[in-house]
């Protein structure tokens, strides 16, 4: 049987962590980390990830400050917010919630973010960094990823890692953290060739490709880690809806660890993003 890998237990202790090095910034500095959040238009979806976010800050003793502006925000107006938030220095973080609603560019918006303030780590000198292993912010996504299999893995050098999905988001920053580490690394997508096979050679597979149990138990060798970033509502015969993930998990009692979907990676990349507040804190606040 397959050990789970417990994201919701495991990203509580990173907020709890968080949470005592806010206390311990505040009494030597004073300086309360801040994350702003900017939320243009009123995506049901977004609204809820907006709330639980605010909702964990609140938890890790992180400032948030909310700007909720309507969808027909002119992206000059946006791009000035942006700009106002660079320049107040009681604001470490900046979050914009995607997607953003047309005709709004979102790489531009993204791209105006001071990468010191960059908590997503999607800018371009952010993602420069990651790439060259130089220290920028890491996406808290695969920051999270890695922090799973670190409670697996003890030693990464040699193992052989298949990330399906190249998304600038996920599939491409976990495998440069993943050769960070001494891991070989494939990373696959929609147009790989025999992806059953190249899976089967894995000792980590990490599963970004947003496809309903995509990953069969054939496609998983025994003593294999597998890592499920695929969150996906579908609807079952009765008409109700349940959340599922890249893996038919009923099918990997052969591998050595799993996370299960929902409770796996998606509680730690909200834990991440607060931890990634606090440490563009520390970095701006250092003497």
């Amino acid at each position: 049987m397959a050990d789970i890998i417990d994201g919701r237990a495991i990203a509580a202790g990173l907020v709890a962590r968080t949470a005592a090095e806010v206390r311990a910034m505040e009494a030597r500095s004073g300086v309360t980390p801040g994350l702003a959040v900017i939320l243009v238009g009123h995506d049901p979806a977004s609204e809820v990830y907006v709330g639980r976010k605010i909702a964990q800050c609140r938890k890790a003793g992180i400032r948030s400050i909310e700007h909720r502006l309507p969808a027909d925000t002119p992206q000059r107006d946006l791009l000035a917010l942006i700009d106002a938030l660079n320049a107040d220095a009681a604001v470490h973080g900046i979050l914009i919630q995607l997607p953003l609603p047309a005709p709004i560019d979102a790489a531009l918006v993204l791209d105006r973010i001071d990468p010191r303030k960059d908590v997503d780590g999607f800018h371009p000198v952010n993602v420069g960094r990651l790439s060259t292993g130089t220290g920028g912010l890491v996406p808290c996504t695969p920051l999270g990823i890695m922090m799973l299999l670190d409670t697996v893995i003890d030693d990464y050098r040699g193992l052989d890692a298949v990330v399906i999905g190249k998304s600038n988001i996920v599939g491409k920053p976990v495998a440069m953290l993943l050769l960070e580490r001494e891991a070989t690394v494939t990373v696959t997508h929609i147009e790989t060739l025999d992806l059953p096979d190249v899976a089967r050679k894995a000792d980590i597979i990490v599963a970004a490709a947003g496809a309903p149990h995509l990953v069969r138990g054939y496609w998983v060798k025994p003593g294999a880690v597998v890592i499920d970033v695929g969150i996906t509502r579908v609807a079952d015969h009765d008409g109700r809806t349940r959340i599922v993930g890249d893996c038919a998990t009923h099918e990997l009692d052969h591998a050595r660890a799993v996370t299960p979907v929902p409770g796996g990676v998606g509680p730690m990349t909200i834990a991440c993003l607060l931890s990634n507040t606090l440490l563009a804190a520390q970095r701006m606040t250092a003497p």
